[in-house]
């Protein structure tokens, strides 16, 4: 009998796996923390260098498009170096190229640069979970990935609440400035707790067995119906996020930038929903809380038309909480749902969940342009319910 079959990876409540659940909260607060820091400082970014507002969300995009091309090349990375390498090499890198971004005096090379980051960080969402996959006791894999999930959304939510402030007080240069260094602390923190990895065995991957474990993939229904959750998904939640800062900041709100930044901390709710549905999968099943899910972002995103701010706060935060429920159960299901080659499986689902990151993040900008925050939501809402007719088909097909 081999290692490899006797390993069953580490229970819930032992000292290695609080110890993965650390390293990979420090991974996702540098992940995430760097990824999405310009966007809630997006107007203050637009008038210094001279943009407009879906202009100045290319510096998200561009960094979500490097991640997207990434994901795939890292996967063959993590198969012949391990996991745990692969990511802080990862983790190193952006981190450096996030220290260097705020100081680009161009708009066309901090674009570069944010590319050059989002590569960089493609060595973190897909090995992650393939890595709790391999560390994790099976029967827990789905909660240690929604606590992952949870990890990612604190990232993301202090890397925009950090910038926004500062950059209110100073320029957006220094903001973005303060999220490389907090990203600087979280990489440190990863190198010290993450265990030395048990369940890794190397493989001989090749870039042809990686294309061909990907093209089967893709030809398989049941994986492509995931891979679309979050190409849809994401791109309707990156849109939203990316113009309310723009809607707020004009009338009749006129909120200052910083002060619009707090909705971020609506991204709380998300913390808690992708946690409790990972607790939730053994008893009502993973496409029951999926379709769940979607819904309650379509209701999030209709309440986001009012005009009273304590309604559009609670439509951001319902939505929040549908859209990183529906992320968990998709991101997780895409690895145990392969057969084989799960590291690919998990690296094509954040491909395509970063390229709808892309491109609906920046196609949201005509819609923002041409019909106001009307035409956001409708497209939004568009995103989200041909994902769950998609999914519903998909599930009679099965």
């Amino acid at each position: 009998m081999t290692a490899e079959s006797i390993w069953d990876g580490h229970p819930r409540g032992t000292a290695p796996y609080r110890r993965i659940s650390v390293a990979l909260l420090g991974a996702g607060i540098a992940t995430f923390a760097q990824l999405y820091s310009p966007q809630g400082i997006l107007p203050l970014l637009a008038t210094d260098l001279r943009v407009d507002a879906s202009q100045a969300s290319l510096s998200i995009s561009a960094a979500t498009t490097g991640l997207a091309l990434s994901v795939l090349p890292w996967s063959l990375v993590a198969d012949r170096i391990g996991r745990v390498r692969a990511m802080r090499i990862a983790l190193v890198s952006a981190t450096v190229l996030g220290l260097l971004m705020p100081w680009c005096p161009w708009f066309e090379a901090l674009l570069v640069i944010r590319v050059l980051e989002g590569v960089a960080l493609g060595g973190i969402p897909g090995i992650a979970v393939v890595y709790l996959s391999e560390e994790v006791d099976r029967r827990h894999t789905a909660i240690a990935a929604g606590t992952y999930v949870s990890g990612t959304t604190i990232g993301g939510l202090a890397g925009r609440l950090i910038a926004a402030p500062i950059a209110d007080l100073t320029d957006w240069r220094w903001g973005t400035f303060a999220v490389a260094l907090l990203a600087a602390l979280a990489t440190a923190v990863f190198f010290v707790i993450a265990p030395p990895p048990q369940g890794f065995r190397p493989h001989a991957a090749s870039v042809s067995s990686v294309l061909r474990s990907a093209g089967r993939h893709m030809r398989d229904p049941r994986l492509l119906v995931l891979y679309g959750q979050g190409f849809l998904l994401m791109g309707g939640f990156v849109a939203t996020y990316n113009y309310l800062t723009f809607r707020l900041e004009a009338p009749p709100f006129l909120l200052p930038v910083g002060v619009a930044s707090l909705l971020f901390l609506a991204y709380l709710a998300g913390t808690v929903s992708s946690r409790m549905v990972g607790g939730l999968v053994g008893r009502l099943g993973r496409e029951r809380l999926l379709l769940t899910s979607i819904g309650v972002m379509v209701a999030g995103m209709l309440l986001t038309l009012s005009d009273a701010l304590v309604v559009i706060i609670a439509g951001l935060v319902v939505m929040t909480a549908g859209f990183f429920g529906a992320h968990a159960i998709a991101s997780g299901w895409s690895g145990t749902r392969a057969l084989h080659g799960r590291s690919q499986s998990t690296s094509l689902y954040n491909l395509w969940y970063y390229a709808g990151s892309s491109v609906f993040g920046y196609l949201g900008g005509f819609a923002w342009i041409a019909f106001g925050w009307g035409g956001v939501v409708t497209m939004v809402v568009m995103l989200a319910v041909l994902a769950a007719v998609w999914a519903l088909v998909a599930a009679r097909g099965d």
